[in-house]
């Protein structure tokens, strides 16, 4: 799931300043679920925003409203009143979100309350550990579920390098351990070590601007 942590307080006053009348929107979907963006935190942000009003001498009026999901228009519907009553919106999902609210409403500013960090996985209560760089080509069904793109520290589809070190920790840092040293152990445990030997070609790193899809079965759907 996407992983987001709030941006700091002084650098979202500074980009809603010069408003009014502002719209806080949070999302019920991945940052609610890692504690950034939900109910809670957005009725906290707008406490602190009105907080620094106050401290200019400014008066400002705060809306909240958290949408199932940000990335979906069907729940978007649900604030279309809202939105033309005030001056500019915040939103407290991820990019996708604040890009997806800036294109539905071109004529409102839409700012970004937080930042977008990675795709990962829950360790523990708001400790979130990164595990998918989304590169379009999964690997894990040759690498026993270790993803080398995010957990080698360079990135490596073929491994492990010279680089590895004799107690499995990578030469980056000791406190680093080597993804494809973990790679062997795993593959070893399930007797398919012949995984490891076949070379994967490098990936196709091109910059061919926004990528999309149509899961199969869907294509008449859109087809023109």
């Amino acid at each position: 799931m996407i992983k987001a942590k709030r941006k700091p307080l002084d650098e979202i006053f500074n980009m809603v300043k010069d408003y009014s009348r502002i719209l806080c929107v949070g999302c019920g979907a991945c940052t609610s679920v890692c504690l950034a963006g939900g109910q809670r935190e957005t009725e906290i942000l707008t406490q602190e925003l009105s907080e620094c009003f106050s401290q200019k001498g400014q008066r400002v009026e705060f809306s909240v409203f958290v949408t199932e999901r940000q990335c979906n228009a069907e729940y978007l519907a649900d604030i279309e009143d809202m939105v033309k009553e005030h001056d500019c919106i915040i939103s407290t999902a991820c990019g996708v979100g604040v890009q997806y609210l800036a294109e539905k409403y071109e004529s409102k500013p839409v700012f970004p309350a937080l930042n977008t960090m990675f795709i990962g996985l829950d360790r523990d209560i708001a400790f979130f550990e990164e595990r998918c760089r989304t590169c379009g080509n999964c690997k894990l069904g040759y690498t026993g579920g270790i993803c080398p793109v995010t957990c080698c520290a360079k990135s490596l589809l073929n491994g492990p390098c010279s680089g590895t070190n004799a107690d499995g920790s990578c030469e980056v840092s000791r406190d680093v351990p080597c993804a494809w040293n973990k790679i062997y152990e795993r593959l070893k445990a399930q007797n398919r070590l012949e995984n490891i030997l076949p070379i994967q070609p490098p990936m196709d790193w091109i910059d061919k601007g926004p990528a999309s899809f149509i899961q199969s079965g869907y294509e008449k759907r859109y087809r023109k």
